[in-house]
Formats: structure tokens, sequence, C-alpha cells
């Protein structure tokens, strides 16, 4: 099993940043990758990042490229998202989600790709 803990939301005002981190513990030498999504309320849970837990290219969604940047520290099995330039339409609660096989194209998108998901932290942009 693994677990993942997130943290770092909050309440900042649009053009600010904020930085998430999620911690992953327990069988962490099967995770493959790691994916971030997001929940607005009253809007379907969306796909933001995706990297393979050992490093490489990190795929964003259209709607945060540019302005997402995702980091890890090994050290400490976790991975961060930097989130800067923030929007009011960024205000969801942001999950973290690790998976232990591979996939395909758009299906790495698909929040039933993951097996080991974090508990959530909300992040609120003021306009």
């Amino acid at each position: 099993q693994v677990q993942l803990v997130e943290s770092g939301g909050g309440l900042v005002q649009a053009g600010g940043s904020l930085r998430l981190s999620c911690a992953a513990s327990g069988r962490t030498f099967t995770i493959n990758a790691m994916g971030w999504f997001r929940r607005s309320s009253g809007k379907e849970q969306e796909f933001v990042a995706r990297v393979r837990w050992s490093g490489g290219r990190v795929y964003y969604a259209d709607a945060v490229k540019g302005r997402f940047t995702v980091s890890r520290d090994n050290a400490l099995n976790t991975r961060y998202l930097q989130m800067n330039s923030l929007k009011p339409e960024d205000t969801a609660v942001y999950y973290c989600a690790a998976d232990n096989h591979d996939c395909v194209g758009s299906g790495c998108t698909l929040a039933r790709q993951y097996d080991y998901w974090g508990q959530g932290t909300q992040v609120t942009v003021s306009s």
C-alpha cells in the first residue's frame, strides 16, 4: 500500500502563488507515476498534471500549462505542485494520486488510472 498526504492549500489573491506538497509513504517503490487532479464545486474532477515517479517529462493540462510546475524531493518521497499566476477559476480541492501501472495517451488523465489518493487540499483564489 501507498499513503499520500497533501499539504499547502490556502487562500490567495489572483495573481499569487501556492505550493502544494504530496508526501508518499509505504511501498513507494511500487509507484509508477504521480498525478494531480482538482475538483471545483459543481464540476467534474479535472486532470492537472502527471509525471513518472522517477522523473522525466511532466504532462500538464492546457488550463495550467505555463503556470503550474511539478518538482520533486526524492529524499523526502515528496512531489510538489508549484502554482503561479493563480486565477479564480483555479479554485478547487486539489488531489495528488499515484498509480502502479502504466497508461497510454489520454488514459493517463483519467482518475480511474490511479490507485492511491491523497486526502485533498483546498485552494481558494480570490479576485
